[in-house]
C-alpha cells in the first residue's frame, strides 16, 4: 500500500516502545501496567490496537480459527487490516505506541509493516518479571491453553470466536473501568493441537514462487533449513538470459522468495541463498 506524504509525516511522529518475550510468559498481563508506568497511548497486541482496555481498532489474532491465520492477522498481513491501523495511528500522531512480540524480529515486522518509526527502546519481560512469574505463566499456557487479552469481557465478546475463561484485574486504581481488566481465553486453533509445517511443503511454495520468473529457466534443486524457529533456504537453479542481469535476477528472487514464505506460513526467513549452476541463451 502506498502512503501519501502527510500519512508519512504523521507516523513518523508517533514514539515507538516494544515489549519483548516469548510466547506464553505473560507479556498481554503486563501490558497495561507497563503502558500506564511507560505514559504509552496505545498498545498493538496480537492484531489489536488497545488503549486502557479499550479496544481501538483491529481484530484479535486469538479470534482467528487456525494459527497460521492468526500468525498472518498479528503480523497486519492481511491488507484491510493493515491500512485501517496505518490511518488510525496517522489520525491520533503524536502518539506513544507500545508494540508487543514474541521477538525482536517479529516486533521490527510489525513495526515496519504499519510504517512506522524504529523502536527508541526494546523492553524486554525479564525486565519487568521475575524468573518465577514467568515459570508460572509458561505452564499456566502449556497446561491449560489460556491466553490473556489486555481488554475486557464486554469488548472481547463482541468478535472472539473462542472460548471465555475469565477475568483478571489490576490491584492499581483508576477512573476508567476498562483499564486494568483483563480477559482471559482459549483461542479456538488451541483446540487443534500443535501446529507442524513439514519441510516439503515450504520447498513446494519456493519452488512455486520462483517459477513465477520468467528468466528461470528450470528449478534445480530447493533446501531447507530450520535454527531457532528460522528458515535458512538455499536454491538451485538454470536461467535464460533475459532484461535482468544475474545479479538483479538473483536478488529478485530472494526477496520474492523471502516475503512470499514469511506471508505463506508467518515464519522468520534468516536468509535465501540462490545458486545459478547454469545460463542458457535463447
Amino acid at each position: 500500500m502506498a502512503i501519501d506524504e502527510k500519512t508519512k509525516l504523521e507516523l513518523e511522529q508517533i514514539r515507538v516502545l516494544a515489549f519483548i518475550g516469548p510466547a506464553g510468559t505473560g507479556k498481554s498481563r503486563r501490558a497495561q501496567l507497563l503502558a500506564r508506568t511507560r505514559r504509552v497511548d496505545y498498545v498493538i497486541d496480537d492484531g489489536l490496537v488497545v488503549s486502557r482496555g479499550k479496544i481501538m481498532i483491529g481484530k484479535s489474532a486469538k479470534s482467528e480459527k487456525n494459527l497460521i491465520s492468526a500468525i498472518r492477522r498479528a503480523l497486519f498481513q492481511f491488507p484491510d487490516h493493515k491500512e485501517s491501523v496505518i490511518a488510525f495511528l496517522a489520525n491520533e500522531s503524536p502518539c506513544r505506541v507500545m508494540v508487543i512480540a514474541t521477538s525482536q524480529s517479529m516486533a521490527e515486522k510489525i513495526i515496519k509493516t504499519l510504517r512506522l518509526p524504529k523502536p527508541s527502546e526494546f523492553i524486554n519481560i525479564e525486565d519487568v518479571a521475575t524468573p518465577d512469574e514467568i515459570r508460572q505463566a509458561k505452564q499456566e499456557r502449556q497446561q491449560k491453553g489460556h491466553h490473556v487479552i489486555p481488554v475486557s469481557q464486554a469488548q472481547i465478546r463482541k468478535n472472539f470466536g473462542g472460548k471465555l475463561v475469565g477475568r483478571l484485574r489490576e490491584l492499581w486504581k483508576t477512573k476508567d473501568r476498562h483499564e486494568g481488566e483483563r480477559t482471559v481465553v482459549r483461542p479456538p486453533f488451541s483446540f487443534y493441537g500443535n501446529l507442524c509445517i513439514e519441510m516439503t511443503a515450504i520447498s513446494q511454495i519456493v519452488e512455486y514462487i520462483i517459477r513465477l520468473t520468467r528468466q528461470v529457466r528450470e528449478v534445480m534443486e530447493v533446501r531447507i533449513r530450520i535454527n531457532a524457529e528460522r528458515l535458512s533456504i538455499s536454491i538451485d537453479i538454470n536461467v535464460n538470459m533475459g532484461k535482468q542481469n544475474l545479479l538483479e535476477l538473483s536478488r529478485s528472487i530472494q526477496n520474492r522468495t523471502a516475503s512470499g514464505v514469511s506471508y505463506f506460513t508467518g515464519m522468520d526467513v534468516r536468509s535465501v541463498d540462490v545458486n545459478i549452476k547454469e545460463v542458457f541463451v535463447e
